[in-house]
């Protein structure tokens, strides 16, 4: 097995077309070509969260994803965020989140506190 390290684009392309080569072929783990998948798929995640990486969503914008994804309303915040009034200031960025707000955010949503605090 001769894999090197990806340091260039052409080194990312050609570990890309190898790994879609050797997903074709749909290698048992263990195997050689499975073996080989596994590590060329490690260095291509490695080499992508080094050159492209992604930031945490603002809080506000998470906040709202996780409404979308839920169905939920500005009323159903209130649990977590406090008065109806409230919400919408948090939503409209006039308000900050608070510690308590984040922590009720993270727990009852599940919303992650990275995303929360940046």
């Amino acid at each position: 097995m001769d894999i090197c390290p990806i340091r260039t684009e052409a080194d990312h392309r050609a570990a890309l077309a190898d790994i879609s080569r050797l997903m074709e072929a749909d290698p048992e783990p263990g195997t050689p070509d499975g073996d080989r998948l596994d590590v060329l798929a490690t260095l291509v995640e490695a080499y992508e969260a080094r050159r492209y990486p992604v930031a945490p969503p603002d809080p506000i914008e998470a906040i709202k994803f996780r409404m979308d994804q839920e169905g939920l309303t500005a009323k159903d915040l209130t649990p977590y965020i406090g008065r109806l009034n409230r919400v919408y200031e948090v939503l409209s960025r006039r308000r900050p989140l608070t510690l308590p707000m984040i922590r009720r955010l993270h727990s009852g949503l599940g919303i992650a506190a990275e995303s929360l605090i940046a």
